[in-house]
């Protein structure tokens, strides 16, 4: 048993901080992006024997998706009404992280697309997957894979047109 937790602490310390990154990416907020991050890694953990050294980031990225995908459905159940806001984490804060994390408006408008299609734009163009590790991280077929990441790069780019940023297409 010593060995496997040894393992899987060893592949915590190394994969986290992408790990939650992703997890950001997809949430837009730093305490968030660590409860999913949190939780995929604890989901990880129960099946680790199971899982072969080779699929295992693939397998991380799945189960993030899926949590990121489930916590909104669930959220979208039972969301109410609170006097005030929770405190937010100032980004800054939260430890170091890419440039691209801290541009407003991108971020912005990424929060502004549905869930599906943020998870797709995120898994696809940053995480850089291919349509077919898209498809399998999200359990659905490549079809809508395509399908998500062009209507999602659309309602993207006029997002970001809207919120003041410089929308560039760039040659495919």
């Amino acid at each position: 048993m010593a060995g496997r937790d040894a393992e899987f602490a060893d592949y915590f310390t190394a994969r986290f901080d992408a790990a939650r990154r992703t997890a950001f990416a997809l949430c837009g907020d730093w305490g968030e992006a660590e409860e999913l991050a949190q939780s995929a890694f604890v989901k990880v953990y129960a099946r680790w024997r199971r899982i072969r050294e080779e699929t295992v980031d693939a397998y991380l990225r799945k189960v993030l998706t899926h949590e990121f995908l489930n916590t909104r459905r669930r959220r979208r159940a039972r969301e109410r009404a609170v006097a005030e806001p929770p405190e937010r984490v100032d980004a800054r804060a939260a430890g170091s992280f890419h440039a691209a994390e801290t541009r407003g408006p991108l971020l912005a408008a990424l929060a502004r697309l549905p869930d599906r299609q943020r998870a797709v734009v995120v898994l696809r163009f940053v995480q850089d997957l291919s349509i077919e590790q898209v498809a399998e991280a999200m359990g659905c077929s490549t079809g809508t894979v395509k399908s998500q990441a062009s209507r999602g790069l659309a309602a993207l780019r006029e997002a970001y047109s809207a919120l003041g940023g410089e929308a560039t297409r760039t040659a495919r």
